[in-house]
């Protein structure tokens, strides 16, 4: 678990330094304003792309070793972006090796712990992420004032420490080796985890809870860097930065809080903090003075963080159970980012469009309490329906 927490939390800093990193190249080559959501869009577009195949590949090989390859890709699209490559195509090759990454990370833990210890151990691996997430975050918009081209530099840097950090993982034997390497098996092998996954009532929900979350994290990173300077009236790299920050803070405090409180058989627990989300991104719309922001952004984190480490926990024992743990984070990535290109797909056609960016923080806010609502009355109806056939 330390090397896992130690590669973990290198890679996820870099993560968050090079998206600042990156923000700042698109300004310093003169990119439209619009074109900062694109960015994600290509990061994203590589989870989509690859989703049938990195958690069969994660499954098929020791996790370490994934975790060690994936993080290769992340060090060469640092690279290039340093040399000189196509932005948007360097982020996109980021994105293969996140891609690759998430379901060895994820799937490791219910190999390295037993079951009654996976939320513990979830808590430890989100608490680690989000303190990579605090620390990247600061550390990039600061980098991005300071020089762009040497900020990147230190963000390869830090990948390359990553991939060191990751051979001190154990070998651990593969969790399902694939019985024929082709592309129509693997597909059809991520079709029939899907279908799993999909009629499993508790899967199913942990899968939509997490999308929503992802989602709309993904989407208030660039909501952000455009509603800073219109609310607060800051131009840096640094504020949004900051805000992020306070994000990973709050998430912190309420990954510990989830970990203490909520048991993996009551994950439903977690549903009025996902409405208090959406409610803190409608607070922020209205918000004008920093210090209320930064207070506003912690809650928001807070609110996060209780509401997605039980979830995750859930859908990995669950999944390592039926289709296995790398095969029930791929297809939850396939969910996960499939939101945030939707999220965030839209966000860039209102900010195109010319809506004001207060506005689209309001909308955004009420319309993410609605569908945790939704989930919140879909989830007790199912539990109603359940409980009546037992009864029968």
């Amino acid at each position: 678990m330390s090397a896992v927490l130690a590669a973990q939390f290198l890679s996820a800093m870099a993560d968050n330094a090079l998206l600042f990193g990156a923000l700042a190249l698109l300004r310093l080559e003169r990119y439209p304003d619009w074109t900062d959501p694109l960015l994600q869009e290509f990061f994203v577009g590589a989870y989509i792309l690859l989703a049938p195949f990195v958690g069969p590949f994660a499954d098929a090989l020791p996790k370490g070793r994934v975790m060690l390859l994936a993080n290769g890709l992340k060090l060469l699209g640092a690279l290039g972006m340093c040399l000189g490559v196509n932005p948007f195509l360097a982020y996109g090759l980021v994105g293969a090796g996140a891609a690759a990454y998430s379901p060895a990370k994820y799937g490791i833990l219910s190999e390295l712990v037993p079951a009654p210890l996976l939320v513990k151990a979830n808590g430890l691996i989100e608490s680690s992420t989000i303190a990579a997430i605090l620390a990247g975050a600061i550390a990039g918009g600061t980098l991005a004032d300071w020089n762009v081209w040497g900020g990147l530099a230190i963000v390869t840097a830090c990948y390359a420490a990553a991939v060191g950090a990751n051979l001190l993982i154990p070998r651990l034997a593969p969790a399902h080796p694939l019985g024929q390497v082709s592309l129509g098996a693997i597909l059809r092998d991520f079709w029939a985890a899907l279908k799993v996954l999909i009629r499993t009532s508790d899967t199913r929900f942990s899968m939509t809870g997490t999308s929503l979350f992802w989602g709309t994290g993904s989407t208030m990173r660039f909501l952000l860097v455009a509603w800073v300077p219109v609310a607060l009236g800051i131009t840096s790299n640094r504020m949004p930065a900051y805000l992020n920050a306070m994000v990973a803070v709050g998430i912190v405090i309420g990954a510990a809080l989830a970990s203490k409180f909520v048991a993996l058989n009551r994950a439903d627990r977690v549903l009025p903090a996902g409405v208090l989300l959406g409610v803190g991104v409608l607070v922020l719309a209205a918000t004008r003075q920093v210090p209320t922001a930064f207070v506003v952004m912690t809650a928001v984190g807070a609110c996060g963080g209780y509401f997605i480490v039980p979830l995750n926990a859930l859908l990995q024992e669950r999944g390592h159970r039926s289709v296995g743990a790398g095969h029930a984070i791929a297809v939850q990535n396939l969910a996960e980012n499939g939101a945030m290109l939707l999220m965030i797909g839209l966000y860039t056609l209102a900010a195109r469009a010319g809506v004001a960016i207060v506005h689209i923080a309001a909308v955004f806010g009420i319309a993410l309490s609605l569908a945790i609502t939704l989930l919140w009355l879909s989830r007790a109806r199912a539990r109603t329906l359940g409980r009546q056939a037992g009864e029968r």
